[in-house]
This record gives C-alpha cells, structure tokens and sequence, in this order.
C-alpha cells in the first residue's frame, strides 16, 4: 500500500517544473488519498523530492502510525510552521488548491508566505490535476468499493422485506441504514432516499413520514462507506401491482441504462455514453422528463471526476468507476430511476452491482 500511495505522490510531483516549486494540499480528503492517513484535519506539503504530512496533536500518534509513505510533522501554529519548511527547502513557487481554499483562508496564506517571498500560485492546474489521478482507481481502491457494495446489497435485499403497504418512507431509511452499519459500513454514503408515491418524481426527494400504499412506486438511492470508500445504487419497485403505464415507463429506464451499459468501455467520450441512454429516452417521448446527467464517478467522494454528461468529452480511461443511472420523472405521477456502479475496463466494463434489474413487485 505505501508503494501505492508514493506512487500517487509521484504524478502530482509532475506539476512541479523546478525543486523551488511544491504543492501543499489542504482539503481533508485530498490530504488522506496523497498520505495514506484519511482521517486528518491536516495539510500536505509535497516537493521535488519530500512528502511532508502536517498534523496537529490529536493525530499525531495515529499518522505515524499509519502514513508510511511521507514523514510526518507535528504543527502548532499552521501558517508558521509550514513558512519554516518552506524557507528549509527553498520554495519560491507554491501551488494550492483553489476549490478548498475559502478567500478568507487564501490572503491568510498569501500574507504569511509573501512577506517572506513566497508565491501562491493560484491556477485551476493543481485541481484538474488531482481530479486526474483520483478518478483512476488502483487494485486497492476499487476492491474497497466493490466492499463498500456488497455491504449495501446486503442491506438492501433485507429491507426489501420491510417494504409494504403502511411503513413510512422514514422507517425504510432508519432500517437501511441500520443494516448497513450492522453489516460493516463505516457511516451511509450521503442522505439516503426512500421514497415512494409522487413523491418518486422528485430526483432527490427527502424520506418523511409519508405511508407507502399498494399501486407505489418505491424508490431507493442508497450506499455504504468502507475504509473512506462509497458505493451508489438505485432501484425502483412496485409495491404489491404496477399499471401499464408504470411498466411502460421502467422498461423505458431499462433500455436507457442497458444502452449506455453497453457503450462503456476505455476510449469512449463521457458523452457518447450520456447520449446513448438519453436517446432512447428522448425517442420514446419522455425526454424532457430526464434532467440530469447519466451518472458520476464515485470514490472517496459520492460525486467526483468524471461527470457522465452531455457536455463532458472526457475519454474513459480504464479503473474509473462511474455510475450509470438515468431516469423518468413525471410530475405529480411518479418517477423510475435505476443505478448502476462499474468500473471502466479496456474491453467494457466491469459491473460491481448485482441486483436484478427488472421490475420488482414487492
């Protein structure tokens, strides 16, 4: 695992054009994902030739312990300390994370690090190059991940049971979460959606104490956590009978998501992948009720690098892990989502969900 994460360090060391130039990372996760140590209110120093990791008293004993690949740095006063490395290795040019570094905290650092000649430079080119080497996961990575799933499967299948005429949205979400947690999540990936009725047109409804009623249509965005790592997956069922026009509208989604499945592979634009599950949608006549993209990567984030878009013609690399999850939301009526979460390979993909797929009546 430390070969791995120096690895890591190594790539972004790619940014630095002379050995007076060095990055300091401040965003919490950006930090874990570059030292091994993801449970850190730190900050990152990374040069030509050292990987410095800047942790106050709290979490001192534990980074030794378990951030092998950089030395590690007790700090008492942030902004001082690190000027005092900077000065030791001749830093002149210091990139920083423009997406993390609130103004505030900028003309703090900028302050600090001119007065003793230091420059920040503040260029979108550090982020997009940190979203470039984590949308790429590696072995370890991704078998977290796939660990993440099987927890939120498991759990899944379970509160299917739960799921009838009577229950609130609010029990099944209270249920789910538990069985994940009993079942080996660290926490839930993001605010879990169990919702059901009308309320199924809303992408990202609330579970409240609304009641699920036979003839619903229940949805469930859902994930676990394992080691710092998300998954994401959504079905829709049908509670005890579905009409014409509720089977209709599923298998609509299905075509959609089986057709963009079937384009993912190394070498395919973002877009041409949204494209082929937004088409199917469209030419049954319900494109203007799918309004977001067809999916996301996920990692040590719920939503990070690459968005699945319409507008995005970033080329599939293999060991992304993407979503595809495209949807059918009718106001008032009800709404079909169905998600999916693989991982890009050179031929295809590898799917790491292995729930059906088809209409489920409950």
């Amino acid at each position: 695992m430390s070969a791995q994460i120096q690895s890591r360090a190594d790539k972004l060391r790619s940014l630095l054009n002379a050995d007076n130039e060095a990055v300091l990372l401040t965003d919490e996760i950006n930090v874990g994902y570059f030292s091994g140590f993801l449970y850190s209110e730190g900050a990152m120093l990374i040069t030509k030739e050292k990987s410095l990791l800047f942790v106050d008293f709290r979490y001192f004993e534990a980074a030794q312990k378990y951030s092998s690949s950089c030395e590690v740095v007790l700090f008492k006063q942030f902004n001082r300390d690190i000027s005092e490395y900077l000065k030791k290795y001749m830093i002149k040019n210091l990139y920083i994370e423009i997406s993390d570094v609130c103004i505030k905290a900028f003309n703090s650092l900028k302050a600090e690090f001119s007065s003793i000649g230091f420059e920040c430079v503040t260029t979108s080119l550090l982020d997009d190059k940190i979203s470039e080497i984590r949308s790429v996961k590696d072995k370890s990575e991704c078998e977290k991940i796939l660990k993440a799933q099987q927890i939120a499967e498991a759990a899944y299948l379970e509160v299917l049971n739960y799921l009838k005429p009577g229950v609130s949205e609010r029990k099944i979400a209270v249920e789910l979460e538990y069985l994940m947690k009993l079942k080996g999540a660290e926490s839930v990936s993001f605010d879990l959606i169990t919702i059901t009725g009308k309320k199924t047109s809303l992408p990202h409804g609330v579970p409240s104490d609304d009641i699920v009623s036979e003839g619903d249509f229940f949805t469930m965005d859902f994930g676990a956590v394992f080691d710092g790592y998300h998954s994401d997956t959504t079905r829709t069922v049908a509670v005890k009978s579905a009409s014409d026009e509720q089977r209709r509208i599923y298998d609509t989604v299905l075509k959609a998501q089986l057709s963009a499945l079937n384009v993912i592979k190394e070498g395919v634009k973002c877009s041409e992948v949204d494209k082929a599950a937004r088409n199917i949608i469209a030419n049954d006549g319900y494109g203007d009720y799918f309004g977001h993209s067809t999916g996301h990567g996920v990692g040590l984030e719920i939503h990070e690098a690459p968005n699945v878009s319409p507008k995005n013609d970033l080329t599939l690399k293999s060991g992304m892990i993407i979503t595809d999850e495209p949807g059918i939301y009718l106001p008032d009526k009800f709404g079909v989502r169905i998600e999916d979460m693989l991982c890009v390979t050179e031929n295809g993909c590898i799917n790491f969900v292995t729930l059906p797929k088809e209409l489920i009546i409950v």
